[in-house]
């Protein structure tokens, strides 16, 4: 990495961890859906939703295929219309104005380029439609090329290049016209898995560098994690939380949520008491129970049924049972799976429940390495368990 890449890594990395406006009160969103509803006859797509996208802001909305992402998406392109409530950008309500009015841009995933066309011609398509200035197009694209690193492939048309190149054509097209808003509909999803990780970065780079507002919409939850700035988890047109990434994994509002982001084992059991802040909370298998950290945010009664959330990289793996441990399962190790850089130990507990542990392999070589039907013992620290009311 050169002494410049590095001074601009630096500088970037300062905006997006100072990047907060949803903290402040007197910040006004760039994008309001206001009490939004879409129906596809008695099929409800996007139900009663509310949402604030502020400026500058990379804003990703996550969740599975038909939980509305994309619907939410196209209302703001003005693809579809609401069937109630209003699409608010810049101040302005935007229901009603056609797509090519409205200052937002759109990067599909098949990316759409005209095969006929070299990448100059691909880029410069919506500038000439618009009936600018011979020069102003070609000092824009010269620009736009610049930037995604394309101006050695100018000349080439878009079977003469690779896929990530492709992408790079797309994202330089919809960048051209200067929108208010960006939005990428699954933009990774053509590229293979170390193209796509790379290509990441680049775009949480270029979007600070631009200072544009991004939406994106995906399924992918490494994708949501490592780009945005904010991540709306949505289920069944309604959004089940709205947070950090970090927050999102750390401390999911629902089970909804916990399950779907990362790997995650669920514990149940019922509240049995209160001790110094932390809740004792009874198996429901039985076999024991378990000290967790509560949150000032949850109101429990004695005898109440909960779910403990744990990560499998917030347990620890051990031979021997450890003495004084506060939380301690017990069970036989079921399956393993190498990936290289961790390692993944499937624990069959007394119950029959299996529990997924993660391990870095920070060492090549371990002493007595664990093995299939291993007897082990699981242990974790009281606030690395989230609790759950719902």
């Amino acid at each position: 990495m050169t002494e410049a890449r590095k001074r601009d890594s630096l500088a970037i990395g300062a905006v997006r961890r100072d990047f907060a406006p949803w903290l402040d009160p007197n910040a006004k969103p760039l994008i309001r859906f206001e009490s939004v509803t879409k129906r596809y006859g008695d099929f409800v797509a996007v139900d009663n939703l509310t949402l604030n996208i502020f400026e500058r802001e990379f804003f990703c909305l996550l969740g599975p295929s038909g939980c509305g992402k994309t619907t939410l998406m196209r209302m703001l392109a003005g693809f579809d219309e609401p069937t109630s409530g209003r699409v608010v950008l810049a101040d302005q309500v935007i229901n009603g104005i056609p797509p090519y009015r409205r200052p937002v841009n759109m990067m599909f995933q098949s990316y759409a380029l005209f095969p006929h066309m070299n990448v100059e011609k691909n880029i410069a398509f919506g500038l000439v439609q618009d009936g600018l200035p011979r020069q102003e197009i070609r000092d824009r694209v010269a620009d736009i090329l610049r930037l995604v690193q394309l101006t050695p492939f100018a000349g080439r048309k878009p079977d003469q290049l690779s896929g990530g190149q492709r992408q790079r054509v797309a994202l330089a097209r919809a960048l051209v016209k200067r929108p208010k808003v960006l939005l990428l509909d699954e933009p990774l999803g053509a590229l293979d898995k170390k193209l796509r990780e790379e290509t990441q970065f680049e775009l949480m780079d270029l979007q600070v560098n631009l200072g544009m507002t991004f939406l994106v919409v995906t399924h992918d939850q490494e994708e949501a994690m490592t780009m945005a700035d904010r991540i709306a988890v949505m289920d069944k047109g309604t959004i089940k939380q709205i947070a950090p990434p970090g927050q999102v994994y750390e401390q999911p509002s629902s089970r909804y949520v916990a399950e779907f982001i990362g790997d995650v084992n669920i514990i149940e059991g019922k509240v049995s008491a209160v001790e110094s802040g932390r809740l004792r909370i009874e198996r429901a298998d039985g076999l024991g129970s378990l000290l967790i950290e509560a949150p000032s945010e949850i109101t429990t009664t004695m005898g109440q049924s909960i779910a403990v959330a744990l990560r499998p990289e917030k347990l620890v793996l051990h031979r021997d049972a450890p003495a004084g441990a506060t939380n301690l399962l017990s069970g036989e190790i079921w399956d393993i799976g190498y990936l290289g850089d961790w390692t993944i130990y499937l624990v069959k507990l007394e119950s029959g429940k299996i529990i997924r542990v993660s391990r870095a392999n920070a060492s090549r070589f371990v002493e007595q390495p664990l093995t299939w039907d291993d007897k082990v013992y699981l242990t974790f620290a009281p606030e690395a368990g989230v609790l759950l009311t719902q």
